[in-house]
């Protein structure tokens, strides 16, 4: 695909939807931005960085709302320096991102690295970069996306308390640059702080973007649970001032057993949809990209017209501050005329409190129109985006399957007897270690116990179906996400049945889960019961012989 200038020269041959837009803002939008002062009212410019990034996901809420919680949940790991507890625990803005070697980077080296999408985080000060950082971390789920956590939004006792940097637009600075913003609300705190409200208010604009979770849902009955679904709504609906209704999801998003389990059912579902959403992030990020250059280009565009009008307006010398004052007094009218004259729709026009905010501190020492400048950016929006359509669907179809993310709890057909459908399917390897033979089975002790709940599920053939094992593991009131992990790592021969040591290895991860501590990624040499370790040991010195 060949792009043009707007003297319609040719500009250069792309090859991918990232690459055209990324060449299009440089060539046509940047420009403009420029020229017309765009980043001294709205965002800064864009660099290589913000279009080759990965899509990233904001996760937002009150303290103790379990927005850590729900990262660890998504990585099924703790990342370097989070910390998790009834107050407030995160206090810094961390980036999580996909690292081979685990480390972090501060906030002030961070902004002057040019392959990350931080640098013009510098201008929020260096209060705000002392809370802000970037954690490496070797993650599958972290190769398709990057998560950003935030400190809780300050509950309404304290309120008055200042943070040093401007919350609510270091958040707004976010919102437009993530692809997903995660806001959890706790079933226990629905009251809307000062702060709380500041900070929905800096997501507007970006409601697309917009998932809410209900979380925690488990501690609550269910004739209680939609008594609280209902006051979120209230709440939500009086802040957001929307005439739509917000998509709300509802469950406990933490692999500790639940509370309560009437609705069950409806927390698997409520998960599913919503892990789904994320899953498709990296499918969708070139098309969330295209929306938000187009978005950014139609800003422009008003704003170029607004500071040119103004530019008319002013006096060349005498009672220039008084004419300043006049046209910030008028700049609803000034609106007005624009979107009359140039047939601008009011939707693409800034805030014009805002607008009228920063004009106030402006020296109004704006240039003059310039049409060769915006007769480039309506080429970009009437026809440049046009062309690229073909290619964003040739895209998405040639990379339809890989680009979704994977491991943690997107593990899909891996969750065996957890997922509607067949429940014998096969996997790929544990990535077990091979030389096991001679390692103790750390399940020896505890397997009698786990024999006699073994043959009372009635084996067939010394095997138990899947159907027969998933009432009694569902019966541990953990996640179905985190059973489904137990499974795949205790169905060591893939067989889509456990047989009894096989049995026993399930029940020893369920108890290791429910003291509180992780799962494993591989199953390690230990934890491989007996039988199947000839196996491994022989495949083993097939592939070296064949080597």
């Amino acid at each position: 695909l060949f792009l043009l200038l707007k003297r319609g020269k040719c500009l250069k041959e792309v090859h991918t939807v990232t690459e055209a837009l990324k060449t299009l803002y440089q060539e046509k939008l940047l420009p403009l931005e420029k020229y017309y002062d765009f980043s001294d009212f709205h965002s800064s410019s864009l660099e290589d960085a913000d279009f080759d990034n990965k899509p990233m996901i904001l996760v937002v809420g009150q303290c103790s709302t379990g927005k850590t919680t729900f990262i660890r949940y998504l990585l099924e790991q703790e990342y370097p320096g989070s910390r998790i507890g009834p107050e407030p625990t995160t206090d810094s803005f961390t980036a999580i991102m996909h690292g081979e070697i685990e480390g972090i980077i501060h906030g002030n080296a961070l902004t002057v690295d040019p392959n990350k999408p931080f640098r013009k985080l510098s201008s929020f000060g260096t209060t705000f970069l002392n809370r802000f950082q970037c954690v490496h971390l070797p993650n599958r789920v972290l190769e398709s996306i990057s998560i950003i956590d935030t400190p809780g939004i300050l509950s309404v006792a304290k309120r008055k308390m200042s943070r040093g940097y401007d919350f609510p637009a270091v958040i707004h600075w976010f919102a437009e640059h993530v692809d997903r913003i995660i806001l959890l609300c706790d079933a226990h705190k629905l009251e809307i702080s000062d702060e709380f409200s500041h900070t929905i208010m800096a997501l507007r604009g970006n409601e697309d973007k917009l998932r809410v979770v209900l979380n925690k849902a488990d501690m609550v009955d269910s004739q209680e649970l939609m008594r609280v679904y209902g006051a979120l709504m209230w709440s939500l609906g009086k802040v957001f001032c929307t005439p739509e209704v917000l998509r709300v999801y509802v469950g406990s998003f933490w692999s500790s057993p639940m509370r309560m389990t009437d609705n069950r059912k409806l927390f698997e579902q409520e998960e599913e949809d919503l892990f789904a959403d994320i899953q498709n992030l990296p499918r969708n990020s070139a098309l969330r990209k295209l929306n938000d250059l187009v978005k950014r280009a139609r800003l422009v565009r008003a704003h170029a017209y607004i500071i040119s009008s103004l530019k008319e307006e002013m006096p060349l010398v005498f009672c220039r501050e008084k004419k300043k004052r006049d046209l910030i007094y008028d700049l609803p009218i000034i609106y007005s005329r624009i979107q009359q004259r140039y047939r601008i729709s009011p939707g693409d026009f800034p805030d014009c409190a805002k607008m009228q905010e920063r004009l106030m501190s402006h020296d109004f020492k704006f240039k003059a129109f310039k049409p060769k400048l915006l007769a480039g950016l309506d080429e970009l929006l009437n026809t440049d985006i046009a062309k690229l359509m073909p290619l964003l669907s040739q895209e998405e179809e040639e990379t339809a399957d890989q680009l979704l993310v994977q491991g943690g709890p997107f593990l899909g057909s891996q969750m065996g007897p957890f997922i509607v459908g067949n429940p014998f399917n096969h996997y790929g390897s544990n990535g077990e270690s091979d030389n096991v033979s001679n390692v103790e089975w750390v399940v020896l002790k505890d397997k009698p116990k786990y024999d006699e709940i073994f043959y009372n599920l009635s084996p067939h053939e010394g095997k138990l179906s899947g159907s027969k094992v998933k009432g009694w593991m569902m019966s541990t009131h953990l996640p179905s996400s985190v059973l489904g992990r137990i499974w795949k790592l205790a169905d060591v021969d893939r067989d889509g049945m456990l047989d009894d040591e096989e049995f026993a290895l399930a029940g020893h991860l369920i108890e290791v889960k429910l003291e509180g501590f992780g799962l494993p990624h591989e199953l390690p040499a230990q934890l491989v019961p007996p039988s199947k370790r000839q196996h491994k040991n022989s495949g083993t010195e097939i592939r070296d012989n064949n080597d």
